[in-house]
């Protein structure tokens, strides 16, 4: 399993992993869970869990696909208002990226190169800079619902793929999205309350 980027915030945290079966993407979030509510207790001098909701993960198509959710990923701290700029946050995957931090790395930028479809770590540096320069000048920070509700996103056949193995205690649907040329796999919307005629 390889980690291809993160972002920690003050309640939650996105990562973005390169898992070759969904249990090490379970395990490894019982242990991020784990471990966070025994330093934040040890700290606070408290019990209890540390985060109150179990984990949601969408499986990515790779290329522009996972290059979309890697900027995604990089302006949440801009999208909360927090930043301006994704490298004034220190809690991302945006310094290691970069190459700006040499101790601790956590990323796995071969990986996350080879995923991109790219060979030149420096092409793939100089495109992020550009790319979320451009987001920002743009003030394209919106929440994308994708990335954080659906259970896969990519291309029609990827999507189509995935559906068969996807364990989902709904139904699910496969839907276009309508500005964007992506496609999502969603867990089928149930309204609230009674039926109305």
């Amino acid at each position: 399993m390889s980690l291809l980027d993160y972002c920690v915030t003050s309640n939650h945290v996105h990562l973005l992993v390169d898992a070759s079966d969904r249990s090490q993407i379970s395990g490894l979030m019982r242990e991020v869970a784990s471990e966070s509510a025994r330093a934040y207790n040890r700290r606070k001098g408290r019990l209890n869990a540390f985060w109150g909701d179990n984990y949601h993960a969408t499986l990515v198509e790779d290329g522009s696909y996972l290059w979309r959710c890697l900027c995604y990923i990089e302006m949440n701290m801009v999208r909360s208002g927090v930043v301006a700029h994704p490298c004034e946050w220190p809690w991302t995957g945006y310094h290691e990226i970069m190459g700006l931090r040499r101790r601790y790395r956590l990323i796995d930028l071969d990986r996350l190169c080879w995923r991109l479809r790219t060979d030149r770590l420096d092409d793939l540096r100089k495109n992020l800079a550009a790319s979320l320069e451009e987001r920002i000048r743009r003030a394209e920070a919106k929440r994308e619902p994708c990335w954080t509700e659906s259970l896969a996103v990519g291309s029609q056949g990827f999507v189509e793929r995935i559906k068969p193995l996807v364990l989902s205690r709904r139904d699910t649907e496969i839907v276009q999205s309508v500005d964007e040329n992506y496609w999502t796999l969603q867990e089928t919307a149930f309204p609230y309350g009674p039926k109305t005629h």
